[in-house]
């Protein structure tokens, strides 16, 4: 998962006010090809390092949850596109929200997608800090009756580094790299597959025989719910597009091929470390491999090149605020992002739970962005399908089978990441 703006062949949108006086939708410059790389970077992630232990927690059967779930966001995001066919006006996916429910529906769509990548973001320093402490085990530090040590000290040390990178007021450059996430998905699943194959890890990791764990499953769709939540660029997507009609084929081409990514760790991951898999998977590789080492610098280069670009979209929400209140200042930026970042170590620190946190954002938050709200608004906007047509009828079906499906795991899956953070503090 990754909420990137695809800035390759971008063309800037514009507000919904000026959208609606241009009125046409043919101003993509995006190709097709350039698109479903765009879109594939948006749907890869760091969500690929727990799909192994979300089988583990699931059972094999799981992996037909996996395919539902992918299936389930692939409707949505087409209904996202429906959505933006409805009115000229829409450009974003909080405009979707105004559309189908006023401002309201703006603020909602809005409060889920910052919560989203706000914690997110956290996730990434969490991620950092577990792979450098398994990478340079033992450190530590002391200045003066202030002692940092392992995983703490390294998502200190990884957010002094992202920090000057949040500073930019202008992202292309880091856009650029984060469009890497594709190619960095794609090694990590090779580089761990070298380890089983030639580093002599093998595949005889011991595993449950229960096909399905009941116990399990809420904290497994959770994770495999946050693989896919890359609703949010979903509109960037379709507007930058030149070709509009060929939206769902693009759509269909990234699930599958983040499927098949996602599904193969997941089987690999298992198949080499059984139940004793961990929360990522890297935390299991031998260090001193260097196939091993390989794996893990990418895991760590990802984060650290998309921080920035899941904190601006907070950050220049407050700061327009205080623009507002106190007007223009160029310390203005500087000082709120440094102090969101510091919100996010202190987050980081207190619940470095990646799991679980991340299990957490699937089931609630992933689910309500990915699932729930796109059917919400899309039956507000066109109203319930008719039962009379076969066609209509399917769609309906679909709709309301997804929102029971949301709303199952946002339940069971919000209940369960809950109990089990606060079960490890």
């Amino acid at each position: 998962m990754s909420h990137a703006v695809p800035l390759l062949g971008k063309k800037e949108a514009a507000r919904p006010e000026q959208a609606a006086q241009n009125g046409a939708r043919n101003d993509g410059t995006a190709s097709f090809v350039r698109t479903c790389l765009n879109g594939v970077n948006a749907l890869s992630g760091v969500g690929v390092l727990s799909v192994p232990y979300a089988l583990s927690e699931g059972g094999w059967l799981s992996l037909l949850l996996l395919a539902a779930v992918a299936a389930a966001c692939w409707y949505t995001g087409l209904l996202v596109g429906r959505c933006m066919d409805a009115d000229p006006a829409i450009r974003t996916y909080p405009d979707i929200g105004q559309r189908a429910f006023g401002p309201p529906g703006r603020l909602l769509v809005s409060s889920f997608l910052y919560a989203e990548v706000y914690l997110v973001a956290v996730g990434f320093l969490i991620l950092d800090g577990d792979n450098l402490d398994k990478l340079f085990p033992d450190s530590g530090v002391a200045l003066g009756p202030v002692s940092l040590a392992g995983k703490q000290l390294f998502v200190v040390l990884v957010a002094l580094i992202v920090a000057p990178t949040t500073w930019l007021r202008s992202l292309g450059v880091l856009a650029y790299v984060s469009a890497a996430g594709v190619f960095a998905s794609v090694v990590v699943v090779l580089s761990v597959l070298w380890v089983a194959a030639v580093d002599g890890i093998g595949f005889s990791g011991r595993g449950t025989t229960t096909p399905l764990r009941l116990a399990g499953l809420p904290t497994a769709l959770g994770l495999y719910t946050f693989c896919y939540c890359g609703h949010a660029v979903f509109p960037t997507l379709y507007t930058c597009m030149k070709q509009k009609s060929q939206f769902p084929k693009m759509l269909a081409i990234c699930f599958v091929l983040c499927t098949l990514n996602y599904g193969s760790m997941a089987v690999l991951g298992y198949l080499m470390y059984g139940d004793g898999v961990q929360s990522q998977v890297t935390l299991n590789l031998p260090a001193a491999r260097l196939s091993s080492k390989i794996a893990i610098y990418t895991t760590l280069v990802n984060p650290l090149a998309k921080y920035a670009l899941m904190v601006t979209p907070i950050a220049t929400v407050v700061e327009e605020r205080i623009y507002v209140a106190v007007g223009q200042g160029s310390a203005v930026p500087v000082a709120v992002r440094t102090l969101l970042v510091l919100s996010t170590v202190v987050v980081a620190v207190a619940l470095p739970f990646f799991g679980y946190l991340m299990a957490l954002v699937g089931s609630f938050l992933s689910v309500g962005v990915s699932m729930l709200l796109p059917c919400v608004c899309y039956l507000r906007i066109f109203g319930a399908p008719s039962m009379n047509c076969c066609r209509t009828a399917m769609e309906a079906g679909a709709i309301f089978g997804i929102l029971a499906l949301g709303a199952l795991v946002a339940v069971t899956g919000t209940y369960s990441s809950v109990m089990q953070i606060i079960h490890h503090l």
